[in-house]
């Protein structure tokens, strides 16, 4: 497996992931938006070259917001979420970021047991923070992790 720089010609694969996972994915506009303000966008590939997942980091003063992170569904459950948060925090200690901050539905158990596992913890609760089913909102857990 090996990481690189998300580039433009990934989006195509990348949404392909994204809209098979999420019920309110990210559009291309906001992947375009996060390549060209220069945030950490990266993809896994296994040696074949197919995409395992891809991360999208934010750096902000000493602080890291892990905008998004997501792993194929067919990849889920190999450690491939924890490969994934590995490069998160070696390049947010690489900019000499003194903590990690995540947002995460409640509703996704799988993803929040990850964040414990990795030495997360709820800092707070963003009211209605997500679109949710029948135009309702949702809220979202606020993590950090110290670097």
């Amino acid at each position: 497996m090996h990481f690189a720089r998300m580039q433009v010609d990934d989006l195509t694969e990348v949404l392909a992931i994204e809209y098979a996972i999420y019920p309110y994915p990210w559009t291309r506009g906001n992947f375009l938006d996060s390549l060209y303000s220069g945030y950490e966008t990266w993809v896994l590939r296994d040696m074949p070259g197919m995409l395992l997942g891809y991360f999208l980091l934010m750096l902000a003063v000493d602080e890291a917001h892990l905008l998004n992170i997501t792993v194929r569904t067919d990849s889920q459950g190999r450690g491939i979420g924890c490969m994934l948060l590995d490069k998160v925090v070696a390049l947010s200690r690489g900019k000499n970021m003194q903590s990690l901050l995540l947002e995460v539905r409640p509703s996704n158990q799988r993803a929040l047991k990850v964040y414990q596992h990795y030495g997360f913890s709820q800092i707070g609760v963003r009211r209605n923070y997500y679109p949710a089913a029948r135009n309702a909102r949702e809220d979202a857990i606020v993590m950090r992790l110290p670097l």
